[in-house]
């Protein structure tokens, strides 16, 4: 946990520097603390990566779900990076972090804290799409009559990918001039934006590094609404989706490996088939330290192969670095599984066409 905490007009002070301990008191990571709550010190926020790899979790015996549910409580609350969602489509709880270690330490936690085994599910590393072309225009026209009022909207820009440096962000820019879109619609198209990028079409995960410029459209000053504008931009964004070229980022992380000199050769080879690139080596007191990136998918099991491999000596420490394009074996591998879990179309050319044809009526 990481605790901020200041002391002011108190015999016993903690200065910038010191290392404290308090107990007793109840607070979540990054909180600010002051003695005189006159003073409103706020420190800035602190830096939470999003999880890389999520998984299934549940106690092993149903009567001990309080003790689940309160350990799950605890540790949320200490760790921002640690996260807990209840997927409705397949019932179960999803535990998310940053490592297949992170997940396993919290669940020794549950065991060993709250006597609660839990059963955790296979892995699943939370990819993610982008835009590989450079620019896609879109100009998508909805005109919808059924008797009463209608729905219309027209917009019309472009979509671009953002520098590598904000490949997980995205972005949306409103470069309209004049009434042909007035500002009360901006809002409803942003929303549709941020909601297509929830969840991508070519593999079903979020989509990032994505800027939607909007430069233009037009309006009707009976039939065009909120709703109009949210269905013109998921229209737009599924356009874009088929005209453009994509791909599938997945999270690299930096490894390091610490083990005795006499295994040296054979750590690195466990590493390097794992699709590794190794940085650096460096040997100290007969032990040697292997800095690496490697892609969180290969990673898994590691640990058990390390241990094997160095007779239960080698130690390894592994944080999220980046996202990287996949490799394209992964990423038909990872497109073909999405297609064969929602029942769709092998190719996304035959799946836009009849969508085009029964849109734009």
């Amino acid at each position: 946990m990481l605790l901020r905490i200041t002391i002011v007009n108190s015999p016993l002070q903690a200065k910038a520097g010191d290392i404290c301990a308090l107990f007793g008191v109840d607070c979540a990571s990054g909180d600010t603390f002051v003695l005189d709550k006159s003073q409103t010190f706020s420190m800035e926020s602190i830096y939470v990566p999003d999880p890389v790899i999520s998984l299934s979790i549940k106690p092993v015996d149903k009567k001990n779900s309080d003790n689940f549910a309160k350990a799950i409580q605890r540790f949320t609350k200490e760790d921002p990076t640690f996260r807990v969602s209840f997927d409705n489509d397949i019932k179960e709880t999803i535990a998310s972090g940053m490592g297949e270690l992170h997940l396993e330490i919290y669940a020794q936690r549950m065991e060993r804290e709250y006597s609660c085994p839990v059963n955790l599910g296979k892995p699943k590393v939370a990819f993610r799409e982008t835009m590989f072309s450079p620019k896609v225009k879109y100009d998508y026209w909805h005109r919808k009559q059924t008797g009463g009022r209608g729905e219309y909207a027209r917009i019309i820009g472009y979509m671009e990918p953002l520098p590598s440096a904000s490949n997980t962000s995205i972005e949306f820019v409103d470069k309209t001039v004049g009434t042909n879109i007035p500002k009360n619609f901006i809002p409803a198209i942003r929303k549709a934006f941020y909601e297509c990028c929830e969840k991508g079409q070519l593999s079903g995960h979020k989509v990032v590094g994505l800027r939607m410029v909007l430069q233009d459209g037009a309006t009707h000053e009976v039939d065009s609404s909120d709703w109009a504008f949210h269905q013109a931009t998921q229209y737009a964004f599924e356009d874009v989706f088929e005209d453009g070229t994509w791909v599938i980022l997945e999270p690299i992380m930096t490894v390091e490996v610490t083990a005795p000199e006499e295994f040296q050769g054979a750590c690195v080879g466990i590493v390097t088939r794992r699709n590794g690139v190794i940085k650096g080596v460096e040997s100290s007191n007969n032990w040697f330290t292997v800095e690496a990136e490697a892609p969180l998918n290969d990673m898994f099991g590691f640990s058990t192969e390390l241990r094997s491999t160095t007779q239960g000596k080698g130690e390894y420490s592994m944080e999220y670095a980046r996202y990287a394009p996949a490799s394209s074996e992964v990423q038909d591998r990872v497109v073909k599984e999405y297609h064969q879990a929602t029942g769709k179309l092998d190719t996304k050319n035959s799946k836009g066409s009849s969508k085009k044809s029964s849109r734009k009526n």
